[in-house]
């Protein structure tokens, strides 16, 4: 099972009910996923820092993450800048930077780091199958919550069927290079996942089936609504309006 590092802990947002968490969530990424204007991101990011600064997680877990991310952000600065057409900003050698690049890139950098920030503040903090009854309870469709759930659940299970499958080709001696042969290795080992992946999910739909599963999410927990969760989602809800005049501001 993969292993939920920030679902445990004693800090209001870990308290907060998980279905107010996963709508101000919705809501923020969606407004900051389609502002365009610095003036509106910028206040989204120290929104998110701030919820970050409630959960009291580890910030060197916390930076590890990131850094996942802006390792692939780093190869948009790498090319926007110098293909990006615009009023040149600076040059290196023969390659020409534009303003117009570097300020599309510095808002893809913020949009992304923001709504990671805000996804770990608000929803890394509750247990996954937490989340899947709430989702059900603000009447997602199961398909969508059982994907989600499967997901979680059996994504381990591929990944150590793909570490069996590469162990078994590293012991009959094969030794990847650019040729016909690797190629070739690489499809059939990809095709045995599938294969294996499929079978793996029949034996376990018809396991389920026996079981009495008839497509419904069941739990035996129950949410309950405090001052606390009101305060939030108001000040939430608030915070999200501004960003949106913000944005509507810069554009007007």
């Amino acid at each position: 099972m993969i292993e939920e590092q920030f679902s445990t802990g004693q800090s209001f947002v870990h308290g907060l009910d998980p279905r107010f968490k996963i709508i101000v969530a919705i809501l923020f990424s969606v407004v900051v996923a389609v502002s365009s204007n610095l003036l509106a991101l910028l206040p989204a990011l120290a929104l998110s820092l701030f919820l970050m600064a409630l959960t009291r997680l580890s910030p060197r877990k916390v930076f590890y993450r990131l850094l996942l991310v802006n390792g692939l952000i780093l190869f948009l600065w790498l090319l926007l800048p110098f293909t990006y057409k615009g009023e040149t900003l600076f040059t290196i050698g023969p390659l020409v930077g534009t303003k117009e690049g570097v300020l599309y890139a510095s808002r893809i950098t913020v949009k992304c780091n923001t709504i990671l920030l805000a996804m770990i503040a608000l929803l890394a903090t509750t247990p996954i199958f937490t989340l899947g009854h709430a989702m059900s309870k603000l009447y997602i469709p199961d398909k969508i919550i059982h994907l989600f759930l499967f997901t979680y659940r059996y994504i381990h299970v591929i990944f150590q069927e793909y570490r069996r499958l590469t162990n078994a080709m590293r012991i009959r001696g094969f030794m990847p290079r650019t040729n016909i042969h690797t190629y070739r290795s690489y499809a059939y080992l990809v095709g045995m996942l599938l294969v294996r992946s499929y079978d793996r999910a029949e034996r376990i739909h018809r396991a389920m089936l026996c079981r009495g599963f008839s497509g419904k999410y069941y739990t035996l927990s129950r949410f309950s609504i405090n001052i606390g969760d009101i305060l939030y989602l108001s000040l939430m809800l608030a915070a999200i309006l501004g960003l949106v005049f913000l944005q509507w501001r810069a554009i007007a």
